[in-house]
């Protein structure tokens, strides 16, 4: 076996090793501490609902073990197993030599990943949500939505390989460079097109209705001196009787939605209090310098990928006979993920962070008591297990631990 191809299988099983061992003590906390609810939940979350908590979170782990070995093993099958030299050779044959080879790979590889995905969606969905009272999908909604999802996925990763190969083939050395602007326009347009066009493909959006909100939306807007294009509530319930609330869209098109499901338990002033907090993400420049380090994150990967196609190793060493622009890139996007595995405590770190900084705005801007009311109705309504084993979430977690939030808020955030 090739040197790298070494170096990749040890640091393939490593991370899978480490995110099972992770999982597995997440698993035990759970366990140990089922029923076990934190003095400052007790006057609003009971033994009985931290207890289905625990089962909840325990039958999703167990879940995502199988899925995270299954997804080794297939990264493992692609690269050194030569799945991706297969499928380049028979896209060559279908199609000839060129970016159209190369795109139909990519679009293949991508439909492998979500076949493989697809039977643990339809597990989680139809077994564990539905046991615990949270699905609200049926067969025929989630295939369509399955079906949705796939043609449009690979859509839209077909046009940017396309892109990105036609590139590397007329650009010469630098085309690193060209394929980044491609990117950030890609990213950018799709980020803007969002809301408008690709969201209403699966779920129904309307305004806001209820005049009490409305009024306090319109007064929160006014202090914090933000423009938004609108507060839509989302049909969520007809999938899911979880409740959530995002920030979307850039520019002209930027709007807050709430779950319905959310707004079925929140009172205005806990509306007003979670609006406050996605505005903060926004207000405090969390989405644009999201946006700024992942394109400068690109940037180095691009120049990364324009040296890796010339090192023969660098093929060999993934289970690809000879160098090519598609199989640089598809083997690439498979490595990824292995080998920056390092860095996701330190961009969970970071997410934490903004989380904590959002939750202060809102209290500035809000009420501090009522953002703390709505993430309890939170935790409790969405079965959220209140502690976690302190190695998991640091890796893990892009929220601050229930308790921490709720400590900070009742401190003034």
């Amino acid at each position: 076996m090739p040197v790298f191809g070494l170096l990749f299988l040890l640091a393939l099983a490593a991370v899978t090793g480490v995110r099972l061992w992770l999982a597995r003590r997440q698993l035990r906390h759970a366990r140990r501490h089922r029923g076990e609810v934190p003095q400052a939940f007790r006057d609003r979350i009971g033994t009985g609902e931290q207890t289905v908590a625990a089962d909840y979170q325990a039958a999703r782990l167990r879940l995502g073990m199988v899925e995270t070995a299954a997804g080794a093993g297939l990264v493992l099958a692609l690269t050194l197993g030569g799945g991706v030299a297969a499928l380049l050779e028979a896209a060559r044959t279908l199609a000839g030599p060129g970016w159209l080879a190369g795109t139909l790979a990519a679009v293949a590889v991508a439909g492998i990943n979500g076949l493989l995905d697809l039977p643990f969606a339809a597990w989680r969905t139809f077994r564990i949500e539905a046991r615990f009272g949270f699905n609200r999908s049926s067969p025929g909604l989630f295939l369509a939505d399955t079906l949705k999802a796939a043609l449009l996925g690979g859509l839209l990763i077909g046009l940017l390989a396309a892109g990105l190969l036609g590139l590397m083939a007329a650009s010469g050395r630098w085309w690193w460079l060209s394929g980044w602007g491609l990117w950030l326009a890609f990213t950018l347009a799709l980020t803007w097109a969002y809301p408008k066009w690709i969201a209403p493909l699966f779920n129904r959006f309307r305004p806001l209705q209820d005049a009490e909100v409305r009024g306090r939306i319109r007064g929160l807007l006014a202090r914090c001196g933000f423009a938004l294009a609108g507060v839509y509530v989302m049909d969520a319930s007809r999938r899911t009787a979880h409740g959530n609330a995002f920030f979307t869209g850039l520019g002209s098109a930027k709007r807050v939605v709430f779950f319905d499901t959310l707004l079925q338990t929140l009172e205005p002033a806990e509306t007003e209090a979670v609006l406050a907090h996605e505005l903060g993400h926004y207000r405090l420049g969390h989405i644009r310098n999201g946006v700024a380090l992942s394109a400068l994150a690109v940037l180095a990967g691009l120049a990364l990928l324009a040296w890796l196609r010339t090192q023969p190793w660098f093929f060999t060493g993934l289970g690809a006979a000879a160098p090519s622009d598609a199989g640089a890139l598809i083997l690439a996007a498979l490595a990824a993920p292995v080998l920056l595995f390092p860095l996701q405590p330190l961009a969970a770190a970071w997410s934490r962070r903004r989380e904590l900084a959002a939750d202060a705005f809102a209290a500035r801007h809000s009420d501090a008591a009522a953002l703390a009311g709505a993430l309890v109705k939170l935790y409790r309504d969405n079965a959220a297990l209140l502690s976690a084993d302190p190695l998991f979430a640091r890796v893990h977690h892009s929220h601050p631990l229930p308790a921490e939030r709720i400590a900070r808020l009742q401190g003034g955030g």
